[in-house]
């Protein structure tokens, strides 16, 4: 039986959707795919809850949460485990990984971010990042990615040849209901790190336009110790109207997804739109940037505003807010879109490349 070493060396809990991508791939990959999977874990996760994934769990002392350890140690430390573990092929699925590997590479590639905006990735990482990228890249048998605007952008930058790509759109979590859920009529919730392009403080800035009176919570998840948004939020005079949360359980998000009034997507750039369709599946109606590949994953289900404009997001929160027919209308329409993606296909295709992997060595 082929035997696959899964890097999750990236796992930390701070990760956002590509913990989230691996979770639900691997909670569908199928008993009877023929293949036999080997985890490899940094530190940070080994008090984590990996009950999800369908195979034996390696602990490679490295850290998640330390760039430099993490590069370094899939940069050396990938290929070596490769060999240790008899694995017959690699699976890497958060944008980086080996350069040089004795088996196959399949290489997950969510977005090209410092590519295409470097500006929007902190300090000196995105040389160091576009490097690790491009050299696992050309490196992979097969290169994953979850959108057509992503394929396209692995085809410009990167020049991957097409017939290398596979197309793997993901999912949300499964639907729960077909019908509305009743909710809070003050919750605006919106979830996510602080990197630049998730422009959160669009939302923030958001809610400082609208009237006191009307003004509904906003619940913010991630961030950290560094947060810059706190700063932001004591400037506007919105403290007692914003929620920071940090980074949170499952069980945690899932109650706030069922408090929610709606999930708020302010982002300049995605590769796919997991947030959207993760929140469409719980029934929250979605208001999220105006952007082709959100378009691509929400189509007439979510509202849509101009990413950079913050009275135009707080006159479109507001207007619904107001209208809770429109509202329940989006809860029907983002049901039915999120049920036409399934982590079932997403894995299923995830296996066929793994196989024609095999079959290309």
């Amino acid at each position: 039986m082929p035997r696959v070493l899964v890097d999750l060396l990236f796992l930390t809990g701070t990760k956002g959707g590509m913990e989230t991508y691996v979770r639900r791939l691997y909670s569908a990959i199928p008993q009877d795919s023929g293949l036999e999977f080997v985890g490899l874990i940094a530190r940070e996760a080994e008090e984590m809850d990996l009950s999800w994934f369908p195979g034996e769990l390696i602990r490679s002392g490295a850290r998640g949460d330390d760039r430099v350890a993490w590069a370094l140690a899939e940069l050396r430390s990938i290929p070596g485990w490769a060999r240790r573990t008899n694995a017959d092929i690699i699976h890497s699925p958060a944008n980086v990984g080996p350069p040089k590997a004795p088996v196959p590479v399949v290489l997950s590639v969510h977005d090209l971010l410092p590519f295409v905006h470097p500006e929007w990735v902190p300090g000196l990482h995105a040389p160091i990042v576009r490097w690790m990228v491009r050299r696992a890249a050309r490196n992979a048998t097969r290169v994953l990615t979850i959108s057509e605007a992503s394929r396209s952008d692995l085809l410009t930058e990167l020049k991957i040849p097409a017939d290398r790509i596979d197309l793997v759109p993901l999912a949300g979590s499964p639907i729960a209901a077909a019908t509305s859920v009743p909710r809070e009529k003050s919750l605006v919730l919106t979830v996510g790190n602080r990197m630049p392009h998730k422009n959160t403080e669009t939302l923030v800035r958001a809610m400082a336009e609208l009237p006191p009176g009307e003004r509904p919570t906003l619940a913010i998840t991630g961030g950290g110790d560094r947060d810059p948004l706190p700063p932001l939020v004591a400037q506007l005079g919105l403290t007692s109207d914003v929620e920071f949360l940090g980074w949170v359980t499952d069980a945690e998000l899932e109650r706030l997804y069922s408090r929610a009034t709606m999930v708020a997507v302010p982002t300049r750039f995605e590769g796919f739109g997991l947030p959207v369709l993760e929140a469409m599946s719980r029934g929250c109606p979605v208001v999220c940037s105006d952007l082709p590949v959100l378009h691509d994953v929400a189509g007439d289900a979510a509202a849509y505003v101009e990413a950079g404009d913050p009275p135009a997001w707080a006159a479109t929160i507001s207007a619904l807010l107001a209208d809770p027919s429109s509202l329940s209308a989006m809860t029907a329409a983002g049901f039915e879109r999120a049920a036409s993606f399934s982590w079932e296909r997403t894995a299923s295709l995830t296996v066929d490349a793994f196989y024609r992997a095999l079959r290309e060595k």
